[in-house]
Formats: structure tokens, sequence, C-alpha cells
């Protein structure tokens, strides 16, 4: 396999862990602890088996008006054997970047060994799903390129594609544009979802957009500024920033609920309530309207097969907290031996793949039981791991959202 880093980046490594476990230590010697109610793990199901149903995706640049007749349910068509055609023809495969190397690893999740190794282009942050479900896209962050990958073969499938600061990438519910999430420059930048010839860049005027999620209807986004603690909204028809909300910390992965009324942030402190947590923003106000403390540094956020529970990653905790979206209660924490940070579910939503970013390895965690089934040796620092297949009919974006 060619090689996955050098020295420097190695280096680079040791110190964030270092730093991590400096910012863990201190946290939990100030009393850092989020009381959860908890309950039997073993009541989430999780088959083994999915049985897949031909699933029609709508045609790319649908009206919004179509989107926003859906059923109430925005994730009503990501359950277990909705799989499109086109989704049907690709292999259940992991794609886990290395954000301090140069290419992706390829993980059989039956034999839970690395296939092969994709060479792509300096500091691969996350493997992108493209919205027609044909392509998925690593974003090369330093490398200033997209490295397109046929979902059918598990293979690279041409040569790297120009697109400046590629930290992270999602794609508007209609299918018009891409928006690539240029972290380093503070700029979302509006491309063509096939060529990603640009469009429009929009500078969102916070520190560390990174990212996002859309309202039901599609005609609005919600970004994450992690830098500077705040919430930026986009409206999607006119390409613009409507407001901007001070959550505080530093706010991460943000996941309407099913219902479409309120956001919910990821945020990895928050030093006026000491202690990391989820936010809940109202979608129709954009104010904060609840918060959930969890234990240190959470961080990513996955909607449940059934689309009942969402699943936080809590990072330097090293837990995941599960949530049930109807009474906002925590119903369950699975304690795993690593740093749990992004993936997203098996088609059949029995197992939650995660990136263990500061232990080099992607964590299997049955959502039956909340045990570590397999943890995979996998570049130096894997972090916006993508599962592939998912049910739905389009993605939009990040490790594989779907709707």
């Amino acid at each position: 396999m060619p090689p996955r880093g050098n020295n420097h980046r190695r280096r680079a490594t040791l110190r964030r862990r270092l730093l991590a476990l400096a910012v863990v230590s201190g946290l939990v010697a100030a009393g850092v602890v989020g009381g959860m109610a908890l309950a039997d793990p073993d009541a989430f199901s999780g088959g083994d088996r999915v049985a897949s149903v031909p699933h029609s995706p709508p045609r790319s640049g649908s009206s919004l008006t179509a989107i926003a007749r859906t059923p109430t349910n925005v994730y009503s068509h990501t359950m277990a054997g909705m799989l499109t055609p086109v989704a049907m023809r690709a292999p259940y495969l992991v794609y886990a970047p290395d954000s301090e190397g140069n290419g992706v690893d390829v993980i059989d999740p039956r034999s839970q060994r690395v296939l092969r190794y994709i060479q792509t282009g300096a500091v691969v942050q996350h493997v992108v799903p493209a919205w027609d479900l044909h392509r998925l896209y690593a974003t090369n962050d330093e490398g200033n390129s997209l490295t397109p990958i046929d979902p059918n073969t598990g293979q690279r499938a041409g040569p790297n594609i120009p697109v400046t600061d590629p930290y992270n990438m999602y794609f508007t519910p209609d299918g018009r544009h891409a928006i690539v999430v240029e972290e380093r420059l503070h700029t979302l930048a509006f491309r063509d979802p096939h060529t990603f010839a640009l469009q429009r860049a929009l500078d969102v005027h916070c520190a560390g957009v990174d990212h996002m999620d859309f309202s039901a209807d599609g005609s609005f986004a919600v970004a994450s500024c992690e830098f500077s603690g705040q919430m930026v909204q986009i409206n999607l028809r006119t390409e613009a920033v409507t407001g901007y909300l001070n959550v505080g910390g530093s706010p991460q992965d943000v996941k309407l609920s099913p219902d479409g009324n309120t956001f919910y942030v990821a945020n990895r402190f928050l030093p006026s309530a000491n202690s990391s947590g989820l936010q809940m923003i109202d979608a129709k106000t954009f104010r904060l309207v609840g918060f959930m403390p969890t234990a240190d540094d959470a961080h990513g956020l996955y909607v449940s097969r059934d689309t009942r529970r969402l699943y936080a990653t809590v990072r330097a905790g090293g837990e995941i907290v599960v949530i049930d979206f109807a009474t906002r209660r925590v119903v369950a924490v699975w304690h795993v031996a690593g740093t749990p940070d992004m993936g997203n579910l098996s088609p059949d939503g029995g197992t939650l793949w995660l990136s263990s970013r500061y232990t080099s390895s992607v964590l299997a965690i049955s959502t039956r039981t909340g045990k570590v089934m397999a943890s995979v040796p996998a570049g130096i620092a894997p972090h916006g791991v993508c599962v592939w297949p998912q049910p739905g009919r389009y993605s939009t974006g990040h490790t594989g959202v779907m709707r």
C-alpha cells in the first residue's frame, strides 16, 4: 500500500492527541458530568437482513414545492430496504478517509478487513455520496480537490477534480447545487453538482463553518461555525445569509428532527453550561429551545433506521448517546473503547460504523446491544466515514445524509 502520511503529520497527530487528552483531563477534573436517564439497550432493534425494494429517486432540479409535499417525516424514505435501483447495484462497503493522510481505506464489513487503499489528495476529510447516488467523492481539504469513487466497484473513478478547500460537501435537496464547505476560507461554494463548476461563493462571515442540514421543505439550510460559536441560516432560493444565532462553545454536526421542527446541534463544550451536549434550535424561529448535556466532546449525529431515535457520538467521552425524538430524552448511553467521531448506519440499521479518530481505527457498534463488534485499523486519523449503500431517494451529502 502507498504511504499514509509523513513524519510531520504523525507529529501533528501526536500533538493533537496529547492536547485532546489534556482537555479531557481538565474537564473531568472540573466535574463535567451529564445526568442521563438510561434504558435497556436490548430494546433497540437492528436486523441482520435487509429486504431491498426498488425506490425511485426524484429528478434533479425537482421543485421545492414538490419536496414540501412529502410526508412530515423527512426520513420516511430512509428505512431498511428502501434502496433505489442505483443504490442496489453497489456492494456494501465502508469508506474510511484518513484526515492525516492522502487516501481512503475501503473496508469489507463482513470480513472486517481493509480491501484496498484509494490514493486521493492531501488531508482527505470525508467521503460524500452524490445527490443522484452515482458517485462518492473524497474531499481532499489541503489537496484542493475531490476524488471520484465508483460505488459499484469500490474503486477510484477518474482523476481528481479541482475544488478549493473542500473540508466537507453537501447537496441541496432539489439537486440543483453541490455546496462545498470551504472551512478555512469561511465560504460556502455553490457548484454544479456534476461538473463542480463554481456558481456562487457565499462568504458566511463566521469562523470554522463545517456542518449543515436542510429544512424540511428544502428552502433553507442551517450550518455550524465551530470556531466562533455560531449557527448561520442560508436562504437557498436567494443563496444569501438570512441570520446568525450565537450558541456558544464549538458547534459541530447538525441534524433535523423527523418532524422537521427542530435542528439538533452537537456542541463540543459550552462554558456557560460547563458541559458538552446537544442544543435544540426551533426550525421556524431559529431560536434555541433546549439543551441536553452529555459527556465530553459531542460530535456526530445519526438518525436510526426506524427514524425514532438519534445517535450522538461523544468523542473524547467515548460514548454513544441514544435520544428518543418523541420525548427528547436520553434512553441509553453506550460506552465504547475509542474516540467515536463520524460515520453512518449499515443499510439495515443494525450496525453503526464510526471512525475512532484518535485510535486509528473504525468501530462497528451494534444498535441492538450498544456493544463494539469490531475495531478495524484504518489510517492515522480516520474521519468522515461513509457507509454505502444507504436507503433513501437522494443524498444531501456529508457522510450519507439521505431523504
